[in-house]
């Protein structure tokens, strides 16, 4: 592989950027050498620039905690474009003996308004239902039908009826009109990242004796994993490379989709568990009260019924780690909303930027936010581990796809490039992903997967184990 020169706005800047709203130091980003094919992930918007900014950090904070756990200097780290840029492109590379993983449902996808151009998602049972029931159209309408209506309808006027019916579905806007949408205000008033420590009550916790080889950073942590779709479980599938034992839970009435769980499953364990039963609540709470990492991925509010809201985490847990990832964010007025990379994308205005050249809205050549996000989130809990072995407390932090997406689009260097053509670096030409490509035995078949991007002497070439199927094993920790 040629090395490339760690220089430029775009392939420096990122990191440097995340790092510090990670709150790292900012002379370990010295440790991090690049290399790769260039022109991988083009659009207008710098994707390559925030896939590789986000693995860059998340790697660093690994390399970091292995070394706090050493006592030695922080090893060196590598970030490879071909391996970034296939493990962005996970969900499509992904094979279960030979098939393809089922991505977006019919129903998810753009529709032709009266006035623009509508985005829908309704790619779980219950979103579709509650599209369909929305849209006045029965449940087993199809695509045909929903187009013949919605060419009539306003772009958001269905989207607040689709929304108040429990479904999703957003308006294409440009960017000036996100930025004036009280939302977009509101996402615009954050950072990309808040970090903050919930008291000061915890003591410093030392990290657990580490065992085997090769001996991992996150060893003997437990992370619970309460994530959906992709960000969220692209994280904990990094903690789990990473050694820790993370056991995501689902609710048996809503499980996730298996294609799913065979892309971000590996390392981890598959529980599920009814909140609202009696005997599950308190098979969760066993399993919470020897949790060192919680992570949600649930619209904001949704699980503080069942006292998962930070500060009662805090005071139930003094010393945990915890964070959160939302689609919106925690205020304005879709804070309390649902949303997913694809929709965040098209409000925000990035399917406008990113639009083909007959006018039809685009969109960026991998779900960015999701993997991003997800690296991201996996770095801050791993610094977070770090700090609290220092100074003890509770941590926290909080990410939203929405000030991923602002990120992308304010912060990562160059202004876009012309409607309709892609980013003004090389195009990759006959790049082949066979490389950063793995075939593995599994309970479900013979998966071909992306290997995991985040590298450091020291660290893992490929996940302890592949995902099996999704909720049945037992709700223990190892």
């Amino acid at each position: 592989m040629v090395q490339r020169e760690a220089t430029g706005l775009r392939h420096n800047r990122g990191t440097e950027l995340a790092w510090a709203a990670l709150g790292g130091d900012p002379a370990l980003t010295e440790r991090i050498s690049y290399a790769g094919p260039p022109g991988l992930l083009a659009a207008r918007l710098p994707a390559m620039a925030l896939a590789r900014s986000t693995v860059a950090v998340c790697a660093l904070a690994a390399a970091e905690l292995a070394a706090r756990r050493d006592g030695g200097p922080v090893p060196a780290v590598r970030v490879d474009d071909g391996a970034v840029a296939t493990a962005f492109l996970s969900e499509r590379h992904l094979r279960i003996d030979g098939r393809a993983a089922t991505t977006f449902a019919p129903l998810s996808r753009f529709w032709r308004t009266a006035d623009g151009w509508l985005r829908t998602h309704a790619n779980y049972p219950h979103h579709r239902a509650r599209l369909l029931t929305a849209l006045g159209l029965p449940q087993s309408a199809g695509p045909e039908d929903a187009e013949a209506l919605l060419a009539g309808q306003r772009a958001a006027d269905v989207e607040e009826a689709v929304y108040a019916a429990g479904g999703l579905a957003v308006a294409a806007r440009t960017p000036e009109e996100w930025s004036a949408h009280p939302q977009g205000a509101a996402a615009a008033r954050h950072p990309l990242l808040t970090r903050e420590t919930l008291g000061t009550d915890a003591p410093p916790r030392p990290l657990p004796a580490r065992a085997g080889h090769p001996v991992l950073p996150a060893a003997g942590l437990r992370v619970l994993d309460l994530t959906r779709v992709i960000a969220g479980p692209v994280a904990t599938r990094t903690l789990a490379l990473l050694g820790a034992d993370v056991l995501r839970v689902d609710a048996p009435q809503l499980p996730e989709a298996q294609d799913a769980h065979n892309d971000t499953g590996f390392g981890k364990r598959s529980t599920a568990l009814d909140l609202g039963s009696r005997s599950d609540r308190e098979t969760f709470e066993d399993l919470l009260d020897a949790a060192d990492v919680v992570v949600t991925g649930y619209r904001p509010g949704a699980l503080d019924r069942f006292g998962l809201a930070p500060h009662a985490l805090a005071e139930r847990r003094p010393g945990l780690v915890v964070a959160r990832l939302s689609a919106w964010g925690d205020d304005g007025p879709w804070g309390g909303r649902r949303g997913f990379d694809s929709l965040v994308q098209v409000a925000t205005g990035i399917a406008v930027l990113e639009e083909g050249p007959d006018g039809t809205p685009g969109a960026l050549p991998a779900q960015a936010l999701d993997h991003g996000t997800g690296y991201l989130l996996a770095a801050a809990v791993l610094r977070a581990l770090t700090e609290q072995s220092r100074t003890g407390g509770t941590h926290l932090a909080t990410f939203a796809l929405a000030r991923t997406a602002r990120w992308l689009m304010t912060d990562l260097g160059d202004a876009p490039t012309a409607p309709g053509t892609q980013d003004t670096t090389a195009t990759a030409t006959g790049f082949d992903p066979a490389p950063y490509l793995r075939e593995t035995d599994s309970p479900l078949g013979r998966l071909r997967h992306a290997l995991p991007p985040v590298d450091f002497d020291g660290g893992p070439a490929n996940w302890a184990t592949p995902p099996g199927r999704c909720g049945t094993d037992a709700p223990v920790w190892r």
